[in-house]
């Protein structure tokens, strides 16, 4: 079939959903346009209503039910982002709407989709055990489903991003994939008006079934594992999602949770963006380099929901802060008496040193009877000034060491 058919029902669709949705800004971004030597651009889909994407397909397909549909009420499946468009949609538009979450689906995202006003259950431990539960809905309550990726419907919704891009005409698009409805609706925009922008897809390696997938040249199922990108565990794309992504995505990559971490910590300090896992995980891919840009190459990285847990993103952060040596923690033993901890305080506060904690242990193996080990953890400013803490310790005899 020749999905590039389909430009024409975007544009339409992008008609009719535009007074309920956002354009999100295309942000140009000379920070990791350095990093990875090209021009990156970064589509601000994490700015769309509710936190993401999801929420253009909601509106394409659930505009398009009858009125005795309507009346039915709609289902979905979603870790999140699905879950809070569709409910969202239905509320703006009078439906009664269900939405099954799996259990490991984050709270934030569990509260934002009560708070769309839908009903709101709970099951399995991963989306397509989720999907179980609301097969079962829909033959029990007639329910009508609004699938994430499965519909045609749905995907030409998401194609509407794919047109906002059109007037920069980039060299590449990258985009996530968990189901692919995102990276084949961009794909019929973009390949539509020119097929030379290649298109690459980034899924976690904690869920990589479109990538196995493509490179087998056929459908397959991989059971996903944790993953801080929870919006792209999908243990296998549709027939349909396959099929367009076959045909006009250039290549699929895949990133871990370290470097998906790494980028949203790093649009959080640098370009003051938050971006959840699977929306950072285009980023990811770019700043790792498994996606090779030439200096004069436009590259659109897809940044497609900023739907995160706060407690999560407090995590990473102090973890990427620990990570790049601004926060270090050093353990030294010395003589369990008054002013040894003093002295070794004082040194740290010479670097301007912002301690963050200080643990006392006298009863570990390499403890010596009448000594005590001491962690220091601190803010620093530069790596210069940690050299210099442990020269001046050793010059007062301080046994000391930085804990990686």
């Amino acid at each position: 079939m020749n999905y590039l058919e389909y430009f024409d029902t975007i544009v339409k669709i992008k008609e009719r959903i535009s007074s309920y949705i956002h354009e999100t800004p295309i942000d140009y971004s000379s920070t990791f346009s350095r990093f990875i030597g090209g021009n990156v651009y970064l589509k601000m889909e994490n700015l769309q209503k509710t936190g993401s994407f999801k929420v253009r397909g909601a509106f394409s397909k659930i505009l398009t039910l009858t009125d005795e549909e309507k009346k039915r009420g709609v289902i979905a499946v979603s870790a999140g982002n699905h879950a809070q468009g569709v409910a969202y949609a239905a509320t703006t538009l009078g439906i009664k709407s269900t939405i099954v979450m799996p259990e490991i689906a984050p709270i934030s995202k569990y509260l934002a989709t009560k708070g769309y006003g839908a009903n709101v259950i709970l099951y399995g431990s991963y989306l397509h055990e989720s999907m179980k539960k609301a097969e079962e809905l829909v033959a029990e309550k007639n329910l009508v489903l609004v699938h994430p990726y499965d519909d045609i419907n749905v995907i030409l919704g998401q194609g509407t991003l794919g047109l906002e891009l059109l007037n920069l005409n980039p060299d590449y698009v990258v985009v996530p994939i968990g189901g692919g409805g995102l990276i084949s609706g961009i794909s019929i925009a973009i390949k539509a008006k020119n097929r030379n922008v290649k298109i690459i897809g980034v899924q976690s390696s904690a869920s990589p079934s479109l990538k196995v997938s493509k490179d087998l040249g056929r459908l397959v199922e991989v059971d996903p594992s944790y993953s801080i990108a929870d919006g792209i565990l999908v243990k296998s794309p549709s027939k349909l999602t396959f099929d367009i992504i076959e045909n006009l995505v250039d290549d699929i990559v895949l990133v871990d949770d370290d470097e998906i971490a790494e980028a949203m910590a790093l649009l959080l300090e640098r370009n003051k963006t938050i971006v959840e896992g699977a929306g950072a995980a285009s980023l990811a891919a770019l700043l790792t380099s498994k996606i090779k840009i030439r200096n004069n190459q436009k590259v659109i990285s897809i940044l497609s929901g900023g739907n995160i847990d706060i407690s999560l993103l407090a995590r990473i952060m102090e973890k990427y802060l620990y990570k790049s040596k601004r926060i270090v923690k050093v353990k030294v033993i010395v003589p369990d008496k008054p002013g040894y901890l003093n002295k070794v305080l004082n040194y740290v506060a010479k670097i301007r040193g912002n301690i963050i904690d200080v643990i006392h242990d006298r009863i570990s193996s390499d403890v010596k009877p009448g000594y005590t080990k001491i962690y220091v953890m601190f803010e620093i400013s530069s790596s210069e000034a940690i050299s210099m803490l442990l020269l001046d310790l050793a010059k007062e005899g301080i046994e000391a060491k930085v804990i990686d």
